[in-house]
């Protein structure tokens, strides 16, 4: 908690001259609107759903699928699109020839992480593969990185440190509920706001992890 205390100045700040500039532009994109859900009990059990049929298709190549994102987080507040991370060697064609072969859906405009501020910028470290759900659906985002990665470790963290912090789950909640407020139709607005937000409670996971010995990459669900 001490450490969230000291980070909450820079989040107001960051919040106050990320919206400058939005408010005159929301009219004259054409995006799809943002909702903020509040927390479903049953997204636990849709992850293990998807998590079977992911591990029918990659078997012994999926070193972990985690259920990662908001929706992983007990009580907190999120879209409504199960966030799921497979850990693999190697990004490979193979990856992308079977999960299309099911249906799934390549988003090969996205192939790299945000890289938080400070961290070493390498584009390897931050490479992933991306794909959303066959049609019709549930709707969910797999994502596929390099274990041991930072992108890989990133969101593991995140959820774990926001899981056995409550009231930090709160806080987040609560920023993401008010940008949806304001950027209902901007994502680019959204995604500028809640990027340096979460790097700032990635900086506060290492050091949870650094004082407890305890590393994401070693929670499977």
């Amino acid at each position: 908690m001490g450490r969230i205390r000291l980070i909450l100045p820079q989040l107001k700040s960051i919040f106050a001259n990320a919206t400058k500039g939005y408010a005159g532009e929301l009219h004259d994109k054409k995006v799809p609107m943002i909702v903020i859900d509040d927390y479903h009990a049953t997204w636990p059990d849709e992850f293990e759903e998807l998590k079977a049929d992911l591990g029918e298709i990659f078997g012994p190549m999926a070193l972990s699928i985690d259920h990662i994102g908001s929706t992983s987080v007990p009580g907190l507040a999120a879209k409504d699109v199960i966030d799921i991370q497979v850990s693999v060697a190697s990004l490979t064609p193979e990856i992308v020839r079977r999960l299309t072969a099911a249906g799934y859906r390549h988003k090969a405009d996205v192939s790299h992480d945000h890289v938080p501020a400070g961290e070493n910028e390498h584009h390897a470290l931050w490479a992933k593969l991306l794909f959303a759900q066959p049609e019709g659906q549930r709707r969910a985002n797999i994502h596929f990185r390099v274990i041991g990665n930072p992108n890989q470790r990133y969101p593991l963290l995140f959820r774990d440190y926001l899981r056995a912090h409550p009231n930090s789950a709160r806080s987040v909640a609560a920023i993401k509920q008010a940008l949806a407020e304001r950027h209902a139709d901007d994502v680019e607005a959204y995604y500028d706001i809640k990027d340096p937000v979460y790097d700032l409670i990635w900086e506060a996971a290492q050091e949870w992890v650094r004082f407890n010995g305890k590393e994401g990459n070693d929670v499977n669900d």
